[in-house]
């Protein structure tokens, strides 16, 4: 009898023991169940969904990146060219033409350098992030440079020169009006440009784009 009473007392301490087991082996699989679902329905995001999109932001980000400089490479360039094809603007502001001066030196070797790194066409530069890079660099360089060159220009105008020299300027401008005045003659057009190239003589050259937007227009009249 003593025997039987142990085994009951036993059985009464494994039984519950037991049944707490069986919750928890119940309990964990019916969570590994559904955590397996879960990753079924909606997988996490991983590499092969995060890689794609940001290489694809990134290229979108390069490719609007090229367009704004080269942009910005055309806008200073017609800024550039606004002094060339105005020769009364480019003898107001004698020094965007005067290479004796640092900051025009500066100015136009970094447009040469921002020129020979142009791309003909944005796409070319999508693929080749180095030489991308040296042409961003060669653009901010040229802005940076003529913005420079222009400022200091604008505020010396022509006091570096002597009183005598800026009546010459100021001749030669007049004279040049003469030349570039399609009602005027046309040899009157052609005496009055060679008299204006002597006026400046030693003080100003003339950029070669200058000399040709006037020479074909004298040409052009004589030829009519």
């Amino acid at each position: 009898m003593g025997v039987l009473i142990r085994l009951a007392e036993l059985l009464l301490v494994i039984l519950p023991l037991a049944g707490a087991a069986i919750a928890v082996l119940r309990a964990f699989t019916a969570n590994r169940r559904s955590a397996e679902h879960s990753r079924e329905v909606a997988p996490e995001p991983g590499p092969t969904t995060e890689l794609p999109q940001r290489a694809e932001k990134d290229h979108a980000a390069h490719w609007r990146s090229l367009r704004r400089v080269i942009a910005e490479h055309g806008q200073t360039d017609q800024r550039w060219l606004d002094y060339e094809l105005d020769f009364a603007k480019l003898l107001d502001f004698p020094l965007m033409t005067d290479m004796r001066d640092p900051l025009t030196t500066d100015f136009h070797r970094a447009k040469l350098r921002a020129d020979l790194l142009r791309p003909a066409k944005a796409e070319d530069l999508l693929d080749d992030r180095e030489a991308a890079d040296r042409y961003l660099t060669a653009v901010a360089d040229y802005v940076t440079a003529f913005n420079a060159a222009e400022a200091e220009a604008m505020r010396r105008r022509r006091s570096d020169f002597s009183s005598e020299d800026q009546q010459r300027i100021a001749r030669a401008q007049s004279l040049l009006r003469v030349a570039s005045d399609s009602a005027a003659a046309p040899r009157e057009r052609q005496s009055a440009y060679d008299r204006a190239r002597k006026e400046l003589d030693g003080l100003i050259v003339l950029p070669p784009a200058t000399q040709a937007s006037i020479g074909r227009g004298i040409s052009g009249q004589l030829e009519g």
